[in-house]
C-alpha cells in the first residue's frame, strides 16, 4: 500500500481546513441572517400591537377629569390625549411619542418682604439633550390692587414684560396675573435666571402663607428637547389623576417602550379635518382634527437587509366628530 507523502498530507489538511472554514462561515451568515429576520419580525409585531392599542384608545378620547380638552397636544411625533384606557372609571392622561422628543417642567417660588422688592430664581441642569423650545409661566400674589402696583419680569437680564399692572387685586390669597413668556433663547445653555422686580408701591401688607410680605412669585418652566440616545424609541406614557384637587402630575407619568427600532424621518402623526384636508398648524389640529394617520417605519438595523417595514393606520376621533 502506497502511503501519503508529507506534501500530500499537508495539502489534504489545508483543503479540509478551507472546507471547514467555508462551512462555518456559511453557518454563521445563515444564523445571523435568521437572527436578524427574527428580530425584525418581533419588532414589527410589537409595533403593530402598539398601533392597534393606540388606535383603539385614541378613538375613545374624552375630556380629562379636571375638565381639560380631550386633546392636549397634536404634534408630528407626539400626541397627548385623555381617556379611560383601562376602564376603571378614571380618565387617564395618555401620551404617545418618539423618545427623541422629551418634555419636562420645573417650578420654583420666591417671596420678598420689602416694599418694592424683587425675587429671583435660577433653573439649571434641566436638559438631557438639545433644547427645542421653552416657556415660563409667571404668577404672583401680593399688593397688586392699583395700576401703579405691578412687577417687571426678566430672564437672564432680558426684559419679558409686566405682570399685574391691571386685573389683579390686593393680597388676593391666590396666584394671579398668569403670564406666559417664550424663553427658548435664554434657556438653550441649560441655565436661566429669572428676576421679577416690583414697583415701590407694592408694600409688605399681605399675609397669605407668609406674613407681612409684599410679593410672592411662582415660576413654572416647561420645555421640549431632543434626546439623541432615545431617537428610535416609540413610547407610551400614562398619568393617573389625583383625587383632590384633580390634576395630572408630570412626575408621576408611567412610561413603557412600544418599539426601540422606529426610523421615522416623516411625521408619525398626521391630522385631517372633516373635509379630508391635512392640518399643519398644531393649535388648529387640536380643535379641528377629526381624522389621524399613524405611520411608523420599523427596522432593527438599517444597514442590513431586509428593508424598512412600514406600518400605517387611520383613526377617527369619534368625540370630536360628534362635537363632544
Amino acid at each position: 500500500m502506497k502511503s501519503f507523502t508529507l506534501i500530500e498530507t499537508l495539502v489534504t489538511i489545508t483543503i479540509m481546513v478551507l472546507i471547514i472554514g467555508a462551512v462555518y462561515g456559511l453557518v454563521v451568515v445563515l444564523y445571523r441572517t435568521h437572527s436578524f429576520a427574527l428580530q425584525q419580525s418581533t419588532a414589527v409585531d410589537e409595533a403593530r400591537r402598539g398601533i392597534e392599542t393606540m388606535v383603539r384608545e385614541i378613538r375613545e378620547a374624552i375630556l380629562g377629569e379636571d375638565g381639560s380638552y380631550l386633546i392636549e397636544k397634536a404634534g408630528d411625533k407626539e400626541f397627548v390625549f385623555y381617556g379611560d384606557i383601562d376602564k376603571d372609571g378614571d380618565v387617564e392622561k395618555v401620551r404617545y411619542f418618539l423618545g427623541a422628543v422629551g418634555s419636562g417642567s420645573q417650578d420654583q417660588e420666591s417671596v420678598t418682604f420689602s416694599d418694592g422688592g424683587s425675587c429671583s430664581v435660577v433653573f439649571s441642569d434641566f436638559l438631557q439633550g438639545e433644547l427645542i423650545s421653552a416657556q415660563v409661566r409667571v404668577s404672583v400674589e401680593g399688593d397688586f390692587g392699583w395700576s401703579i402696583e405691578y412687577a417687571e419680569v426678566y430672564a437672564d437680564g432680558d426684559y419679558l414684560g409686566r405682570i399685574c399692572q391691571y386685573g389683579c387685586s390686593d393680597c388676593n390669597g391666590a396666584w394671579q396675573g398668569d403670564l406666559v413668556f417664550n424663553v427658548t433663547d435664554q434657556a438653550g445653555d441649560n441655565y436661566v435666571e429669572f428676576l421679577i422686580d416690583a414697583t415701590s408701591s407694592v408694600n409688605d401688607i399681605c399675609d397669605w402663607q407668609e406674613p407681612d410680605h409684599a410679593m410672592k412669585v411662582r415660576f413654572e418652566l416647561s420645555f421640549e428637547q431632543n434626546i439623541p440616545e432615545l431617537a428610535h424609541q416609540f413610547k407610551k406614557g400614562v398619568t393617573n389623576p389625583t383625587a383632590f384637587p384633580i390634576e395630572y402630575p408630570e412626575g408621576q407619568e408611567e412610561v413603557i417602550i412600544l418599539s426601540s427600532y422606529v426610523r421615522n424621518t416623516p411625521p408619525i402623526f398626521k391630522y385631517f379635518d372633516s373635509e379630508g384636508n391635512e392640518i399643519t398648524e398644531e393649535p388648529i389640529r387640536i380643535i379641528e382634527a377629526t381624522l389621524m394617520r399613524v405611520y411608523l417605519i420599523i427596522n432593527v438595523n438599517p444597514d442590513q437587509a431586509p428593508n424598512d417595514f412600514e406600518l400605517e393606520s387611520y383613526v377617527q376621533l369619534r368625540n370630536l366628530k360628534e362635537g363632544y
